[in-house]
């Protein structure tokens, strides 16, 4: 059994920011706490990981199909749903200090980790986790409206719309990747918990009969996406829902963890959510959601399986379970393991030398692999200190231009993980990366 890696949390946070993954957002005016910006490095990965998903979700099944709703939202949707009235944690203030803790969080109720004083919490009292504003052009007279904490709404509520225009019948699901907001009491550990955040979220329409079967489905399917993106299997559990951490509408939910430097966390949740969402917004709206069957002459409210996973919380976990060190020569090389498909490049064009008549045409096989594949450029220092820029980015191939190519008409890929170099024909290039793709 692996077991929680305290001192890699701060490697990969050095490694984050040293190398252009995540920076802390308005770092210069001091920061603004739990927000990052993703670096030069970091916006490819977490687009790749992003694509990943879309791909497994909905590019390669005939049943899902894709939704891009509004983040904006008026509270009608947010009363149907209940995160109105029920998305609350319970806050607490300490009289000494002033800073506010989630009271369920607390390791000692009767003391401040702050500032160490005894018995100083205010009542607990239920905070609202979501971020309220107006929508209209005059202040203070617009109609409320609130930036959504989950991206599911959308979906549940153009489940007609999207049944209508694709003519799909249950069983089939909408597919939606978007940013979520929510006011976290405490938010920390990087990236993992924060206050703006990206989810990937299906919901999957089902006759009710059938709802334990697809939900039996989508677990064995959301853990065996990690693994086929290279996560390693010791570093992953489903864990089942006690009954009383169960949502009321839900009759079984499990969650994929991941086992980060503190210990488990959630990655994903997979929840039978049964018809309640749908029930919930016929009835506010007044307008029907429910499917009629015609080939079976009946007509029924789908229930619903719901995988949400946080795309940011999976980026930070494959960056963590890629992270390795070794020694090579003498030297600390520090490498990320990442599979082809998460690596912000796939591949970096390094002519051996500045050269003109070794960059230029270094330069030309970049713009050729560019077409197929997220590519990089590095001609500066030594090819050693450049292969490791490439391995602590986990560019899984790293081809190398040099004098003899000149005569050859070849090329040397290196690969991150082995080490082993092989000549290629220039020409061959991007269908010997593919190949191993």
């Amino acid at each position: 059994m692996a077991e929680p890696n305290p001192e890699l949390f701060e490697q990969v946070v050095n490694l984050c920011k040293r190398r252009g993954f995540v920076f802390p957002s308005a770092e210069i005016y001091g920061g603004f706490r739990s927000t990052y910006d993703y670096g030069p490095v970091g916006v490819l990965m977490l687009r790749n990981v992003k694509d990943a998903w879309w791909r497994s979700i909905v590019q390669l099944r005939h049943d899902v199909v894709g939704l891009d709703a509004s983040i904006l939202g008026p509270p009608q949707v947010w009363e149907a749903s209940g995160h109105l009235s029920n998305f609350t944690d319970p806050l607490v203030d300490c009289k000494e200090c002033g800073n506010r803790f989630r009271e369920d969080t607390l390791t000692d109720p009767t003391t401040c980790p702050n500032c160490g004083s005894k018995n100083s919490f205010t009542e607990a009292r239920e905070f609202n986790l979501m971020f309220k504003t107006q929508a209209g052009p005059v202040e203070g007279h617009g109609a409320d409206a609130y930036l959504r904490p989950e991206t599911a709404q959308g979906m549940f509520i153009n489940f007609s719309n999207v049944q209508h225009a694709t003519r799909k019948k249950p069983p089939f699901g909408i597919a939606q990747i978007g940013k979520s907001f929510r006011n976290e009491i405490t938010p920390g550990n990087f990236v993992f918990r924060t206050r703006e955040f990206e989810q990937m979220e299906l919901e999957y329409f089902v006759p009710p009969e059938d709802a334990d079967r697809w939900y039996s489905f989508w677990c064995e399917a959301r853990m065996q996406w990690y693994v086929d993106h290279g996560m390693r299997p010791e570093s992953l559990r489903l864990r089942a829902h006690e009954p009383d951490e169960l949502s009321h509408y839900s009759s079984d939910t499990s969650d994929v963890e991941f086992l980060f430097p503190w210990g488990w966390g959630e990655l994903e949740g997979i929840a039978n959510r049964g018809d309640f969402d749908l029930r919930q917004h016929a009835e506010h709206s007044g307008k029907s959601l429910d499917f009629f069957d015609q080939g079976e002459g009946r007509r029924y409210v789908p229930h619903v399986i719901e995988p949400a996973a946080g795309a940011t919380r999976a980026m930070m976990a494959f960056l963590m379970d890629a992270y390795h060190e070794d020694v090579v020569n003498e030297e600390k090389r520090t490498v990320l393991k990442l599979h082809p498909r998460i690596a912000p490049f796939t591949a970096a064009v390094l002519p051996l030398s500045r050269k003109s008549e070794l960059s230029d045409p270094s330069k030309k096989l970049f713009a050729e692999l560019a077409e197929h594949f997220n590519t990089d450029y590095d001609e500066t220092q030594n090819i050693g200190k450049r292969y490791r820029r490439q391995d602590e980015i986990g560019t899984p191939f790293c081809v190398t231009y040099d004098f003899d190519s000149i005569d050859d008409g070849a090329v040397t890929i290196r690969e991150r993980d082995t080490m082993k170099q092989e000549r290629i024909p220039l020409s061959g290039v991007a269908t010997w990366i593919s190949d191993r793709l």
